[in-house]
Order: C-alpha cells, then structure tokens, then sequence
C-alpha cells in the first residue's frame, strides 16, 4: 500500500471538515480577535486556506524559504470574502492531493527543511513534514477557528462529532 494510499483518506476527511468550517466563516468581521495577541479571524481564515496548498511544495521542493537571500519575504495572500476564501482553498487541497498521489515510496524519507533567511526553522523527512506542517498544522488552525466562531455566536458544525449546535 502506497503512502497516498494511507494518508489521503485521512487528508480528504480532514480539508471537508476544514472546508465545512471555512464556509461559516463571517469575513465582515475578518478584523475580529478574541484578544489584542491573537490574529485576526479573517487572517487565521486565510492561514488555513494558505495552508492547505503546502502539499504542494512539500513533495516538489526539499525546502521552503519565506525569506530567501536576495528576495523580498514571502507574503501570503489574504481573502476578503468567503468566495476567494473557498475557491482557494479548494483550488489548493486539489493541487496537495495531486501532488501526494505522485510521492513515490524513495522520496519518503528525503530531508525537507522549513527556513526563514538563514534560519532554519525545522528539518524533517518528508512524510514527516506532511504530518505536520500540512495536516496536523491544519487541524491546529481549524481548532482555534472553531473557538473564534463560537465566539461569534456561528453554528459550528459537526467536526469529530455532534456539536451543540448539531
């Protein structure tokens, strides 16, 4: 059984309840935040829609900079209604999946560095890398959104279970 085979389930469950989450996001408050350190909603809504492509690079690149020598720092891109938002993140989970079903059982293991200029933030084998950063990092994200959305008095839907609002 390929690593496609056993992680792409797991991944197309997780992005539908991301997705089902991202859909009740009320971007008319994108400034809101729960507390002056937090991000706000509509930023962390991005984050994760951002985040839902990093697939992508994971498989076809063994590094990712966000501030490569001689280059302005990577800045990602901020929706401002619920349309970019989804259309994103739908386009970005199709191009992650796309790439994972490519992964070849050799290319597992290679080393795959997160960097900021010089500083190199984490290095792990690339299955590793998309526990992580890609699903796990997701879910991290998808959490504190629930929490803001409950916050906004928005129906939470069903994530691992029925919610109060299900």
């Amino acid at each position: 059984m390929s690593f496609a085979d056993t992680f792409l389930p797991e991944f197309d469950q997780e992005m539908k309840t991301t997705r089902a989450l991202l859909e009740r996001v009320p971007l008319e408050n994108e400034a809101w935040k729960p507390h002056t350190k937090s991000t706000a909603l509509g930023a962390l809504a991005s984050h994760i829609a951002n985040l839902a492509g990093f697939g992508t690079p994971i498989v076809t690149l063994t590094e990712l900079n966000f501030a490569p020598a001689g280059a302005p720092p990577r800045v990602p891109p901020q929706f401002h209604t619920r349309e970019e938002l989804l259309q994103k993140f739908d386009e970005n989970v199709k191009a992650s999946r796309d790439a994972i079903e490519t992964l070849q059982p050799n290319e597992l293991g290679t080393p795959w560095a997160l960097k900021h200029g010089d500083h190199t933030i984490f290095s792990l084998p690339r299955a590793a890398v998309l526990r992580t950063l890609l699903m796990n990092h997701i879910i991290h994200h998808r959490g504190q959104l629930s929490v803001y959305l409950r916050l906004n008095d928005v129906p939470l839907p069903s994530i691992y279970g029925p919610t109060a609002d299900t």
